[in-house]
């Protein structure tokens, strides 16, 4: 690891990146479709989905913990290798229970796949330059996220155009390819990362196991002695409520206006390929933010800009109005999330990094379960507009959470985005060094977040 340059290193990160998700890109257009041409019913498909939701909660935390100390790259062998079986049962799951076990596999996939390679792209990235501005990275993996998603439903909906190819029908050709891009993507993996770590065997998996609760309690104990901490992840509290509102509501609200679902269906491929465009847009422009405006108020900003483009949606008569505010809203989204990962990055040093991104991470999950439910009662009660107006003021209220981040920066004088003095908090033998100063996410990164998304 220490023998890659910078820059070798940010090129690996962001190849690796694209091909985590360019999959993804194919899968979404035709997912659903494809299931009902299986005979599945909508609340079937929900149900499956659904346990996507459960094993990621059950794993997000114990797979940070064993990333940070088994190694990242083996966590991720192990996410792709189950990414890639996953897919492969989907060219063929045609029940409820076939299809549970398929999102079931994605649930594991996703709680071994966040945050080790943006840890490790940090990690390998200070490694090579304690001085180095990681945030142009996290900023490019945004953009890269973006592009590789708006490819992969372009490419979905050319392959269906073509139509089936043999035995193979049009809907399931993406899947097809899905799968060799995820097959690419595990041995771009291989190629790709270099990692320094201690010999492993049957005593060090043990050993990691044994660790990885502890590293988990370290992560959580972070929260309770860092007040910027504890706000930055309080903030997906309120992103992963709001969240709700542009990937859930949207299609209902313009369904309203264009005055069918059907319309507004055949609206919505275009408009987020669209999108995704705009969000990797916003992301390319994460330097330019930093240098303005600072990382703390730059994200503080974009939270409040976000929940106006919500508005927007929520308000606006026609379609036209509501999906330039649903394309701005990604591009806010897009901007804002390599921010608020750099922030996180920030308060926290290598040995706990990937545990602290899986906290980061699962705070947003309950939140955006919650906002489901209540955000729809709100939306059977008193209409769609009126459930998306609640949402905005959630996304807008958490501006605030960035101001102990902000404050910190203005403390120490140390500029935004580069590199932060680090003070000891607690035990110097056991407790994570807590960066006191600035400042970043579909997005970085989730690498994650990235998304869901």
């Amino acid at each position: 690891m220490s023998t890659l340059t910078v820059a070798q290193i940010r090129h690996r990160f962001l190849v690796l990146h694209g091909l985590r998700w360019l999959p993804v890109g194919l899968l979404i257009p035709v997912f659903i479709l494809l299931m009902q041409e299986r005979g599945l019913t909508l609340t079937q498909i929900g149900l499956a989905v659904g346990a996507q939701g459960v094993v990621v909660l059950a794993l997000e935390l114990p797979t940070g913990g064993f990333a940070d100390v088994l190694g990242r790259k083996p966590v991720l062998v192990v996410a792709n290798v189950v990414g890639l079986a996953s897919l492969a049962l989907l060219l063929v799951a045609d029940s409820l229970a076939l299809l549970a076990t398929v999102w079931a596999l994605q649930g594991v996939f996703r709680a071994l796949d966040s945050g080790p390679l943006e840890s490790w792209y940090v990690d390998a990235t200070l490694a090579a330059d304690p001085d180095a501005a990681y945030e142009k990275g996290l900023g490019q993996a945004g953009t890269v996220l973006g592009l590789c998603m708006a490819a992969g439903a372009l490419l979905s909906g050319g392959l269906v155009a073509l139509g089936p190819v043999g035995p193979v029908s049009a809907l399931t050709t993406p899947i097809v390819v899905a799968v060799g891009l995820q097959a690419v993507a595990l041995a771009g993996l291989l190629t790709l990362l270099a990692e320094q770590r201690p010999a492993a065997g049957a005593g060090a998996l043990r050993s990691s196991l044994r660790q990885a609760p502890r590293m988990v309690g370290e992560a959580f104990g972070l929260l309770r002695r860092s007040r910027v901490l504890l706000a930055l992840v309080a903030v997906e509290l309120f992103w992963g409520f709001g969240m709700v509102t542009f990937e859930g509501l949207l299609p209902i609200r313009l369904a309203e206006v264009v005055g069918g679902a059907d319309r507004a269906a055949a609206l919505l491929g275009p408009a987020s390929t669209a999108a995704w465009l705009a969000s990797a847009g916003g992301a390319a422009l994460t330097p330019l933010l930093i240098r303005w405006l600072g990382a703390a108020f730059g994200a503080a900003l974009l939270r409040i800009v976000q929940g106006i483009t919500v508005v927007g949606m929520g308000l606006l008569a026609g379609p036209v109005g509501v999906l330039i505010a649903f394309v701005a809203c990604y591009a806010v989204h897009g901007a804002a999330n390599p921010l608020h990962m750099g922030l996180l990055h920030r308060q926290v040093d290598g040995p706990y990094r990937t545990s602290v991104i899986s906290v980061n991470s699962m705070a947003a999950m309950p939140a955006a379960a919650l906002g489901g439910v209540l955000l729809g009662y709100v939306g059977d009660r008193a209409g769609v507009s009126v459930a998306m107006l609640v949402g905005a003021v959630v996304l807008a209220v958490a501006a605030p959470l960035y101001l102990p981040a902000w404050r910190a920066d203005r403390r120490t004088g140390v500029p935004v985005g580069g590199a932060d003095p680090v003070v000891a908090v607690g035990s110097a033998a056991d407790v994570p060094a807590v960066g006191v100063a600035a400042d970043h996410g579909p997005g970085a990164a989730d690498a994650k977040k990235v998304g869901r998304r």
